[in-house]
């Protein structure tokens, strides 16, 4: 037999159970969790994930900020807006857009990022951790599906 998921309910009892950990992590006296995105350039699949990602933050209650690099830009330049983030003590999470221009060194921003900072998981320490099994936190999407497979394997 075959099984409807919808992906859209699941989402949005994902999001309103964020929200109320959110809350209570603030009505706890903490200050609200912050998400700093960087977007390289204007690609409109990356302009409309940005978005997405930015407003699921603000829906659950977090902060959130984006920083536009212009395409041109080289990576030394993305390189010092990372350090500065990852120095910002108001900025829990950081995320950095992919993919970027093929002028930027992927690889390098992406280990750029604090590991203690790294939404995405892409960083070599985390992805190692993650390899080995050791306390890591996934990439968003191997999240997601973990959560659909867990959320509907008693429905299947």
């Amino acid at each position: 037999d075959t099984v409807v998921i919808s992906g859209g309910n699941l989402g949005q009892q994902i999001r309103q159970e964020a929200q109320h950990e959110v809350q209570h992590w603030v009505d706890a006296g903490n200050r609200r969790p912050h998400l700093s995105v960087v977007l390289v350039g204007e690609n409109p699949a990356s302009l409309s994930y940005v978005f997405n990602k930015t407003k699921a933050a603000a829906d659950m209650g977090k902060i959130s900020s984006e920083t536009m690099v212009r395409s041109a830009s080289i990576t030394k330049e993305l390189l010092e807006l990372i350090d500065k983030l990852n120095n910002d003590a108001a900025v829990d999470g950081l995320l950095v857009q992919l993919p970027v221009p093929e002028h930027i060194d992927e690889r390098r921003v992406c280990n750029a990022v604090s590991p203690h900072k790294d939404v995405d998981g892409f960083h070599v320490f985390n992805m190692g951790r993650m390899c080995l099994d050791q306390d890591s936190m996934p990439p968003a999407m191997a999240w997601g599906i973990w959560e659909i497979i867990q959320r509907t394997s008693e429905s299947c």
